[in-house]
């Protein structure tokens, strides 16, 4: 396994995280890689739990800052190792992982060894299982066992931005729509009901759905509500007594999950619905002093993060909390995942000059 210099640029110790391969579940290698890079720095405290890593300063600040990402990746579609590539006269680094997101751990890792004489005290987080279930992912597991790591007066979650500053983020549920009916032969339809066909209205509401666009801080956020999944079917020669559609809902900040599941109830009234997931959307977070300051200093235009990202979990702990990294969020997951290398040196620069000026 390839040690991390970090020493080396943010450009090129993104190469060298991204060829370390690091799917949800198979962490160990990159959080061990990490592990020596980084647990033996004089100026930081080291905690690991699990494939979890957290070290932190002790310089006596008035002000803490949390700054986190997650070090697994979606599955790999023969797009490691990773390559340079050149886009419209540009150079990016191709390959799983770029955006989602180890080209802002890159830049954290190369941050956390050579600041050790920051403006506040800071938390490093690099944590595992972001990309599966939330009851799998790492911070999910820290804040049981440590809750006192994830005390900050502002978090920055490193998830692509496109080298800007996101804040919040949209909430997230699931939830399955049933229609039911009756097993009958094929030949002899008109004995059951099928369970398909009564999905029927179903769908037509999702297609005629027009999804809102709320004003929060200052920010606004576009809602979704879509159909993700539809199951249903015995056999070829069998009229079927179970449909199930899996309904995905994004939702504004301001809004509650008990106040997302009453509107995805009202819109499918008359079935059955079952709320299966909700995670908990963030408020932009903007409108903190550090969080300020911050925007001003990296020169970016806020925007709405319209994915479910972990600066919910900090909001919810009361922790303002924005998301900064490069990366186009497009490009996350995609088998065509790509960086610009400009992006990661901004990125790095944008923290750096933060993080350094008293």
């Amino acid at each position: 396994m390839p040690a991390l210099d970090l020493s080396s640029s943010a450009v090129d110790l993104t190469r060298t995280i991204c060829d370390i391969p690091s799917v949800s579940g198979d962490e160990a290698s990159l959080a061990d890689a990490i592990e020596a890079a980084v647990r033996d720095l004089e100026h930081l405290d080291f905690y690991r739990d699990g494939d979890t890593i957290v070290v932190r300063t002790a310089f006596g600040r008035a002000q803490r800052v949390v700054i986190a990402g997650h070090i697994d990746t979606v599955p790999i579609n023969d797009n490691v190792p990773t390559r340079d590539v050149e886009i419209d006269g540009a150079p990016y680094l191709w390959g799983r992982g770029t955006v989602d997101m180890k080209a802002g751990v890159a830049v954290q890792l190369k941050l956390a060894a050579e600041l050790t004489d920051a403006r506040v005290d800071l938390t490093w987080m690099w944590y595992d299982h972001e990309e599966v279930d939330a009851d799998l992912n790492g911070l999910t597991r820290l804040a049981r066992t440590r809750p006192d790591l994830f005390e900050g007066d502002f978090a920055i979650l490193g998830e692509p931005s496109n080298g800007t500053v996101e804040g919040g983020c949209n909430g997230n549920l699931r939830a399955i729509v049933r229609t039911r009916g009756v097993r009958a032969h094929s030949a002899r339809a008109w004995i059951g009901e099928n369970a398909i066909h009564a999905a029927a209205p179903v769908l037509q509401r999702l297609a005629d759905y027009r999804p809102r666009e709320v004003p929060v801080d200052g920010l606004v956020y576009r809602e979704g509500l879509n159909a993700v999944r539809v199951n249903g079917g015995v056999a070829g020669n069998v009229i079927p007594d179970l449909c199930e559609i899996e309904v995905n809902y994004r939702f504004a900040p301001s809004v509650s999950g008990a106040g997302a599941e009453q509107h995805v109830r009202e819109v499918f009234e008359g079935f059955e619905v079952d709320v299966i997931d909700v995670a908990e959307g963030a408020r932009p977070g903007l409108d903190a002093a550090l969080a300020q300051e911050f925007v001003l200093a990296v020169g970016a235009e806020p925007r709405p993060k319209y994915g479910w990202t972990d600066v919910a979990r900090f909001s919810a702990l009361g922790v303002p909390a924005v998301n900064y990294g490069p990366g186009d969020p497009m490009l996350a997951h995609h088998d065509e995942e790509r960086v610009a290398l400009s992006q990661i040196e901004d990125v790095e620069r944008g923290l750096r000059s933060w993080l350094t000026t008293h």
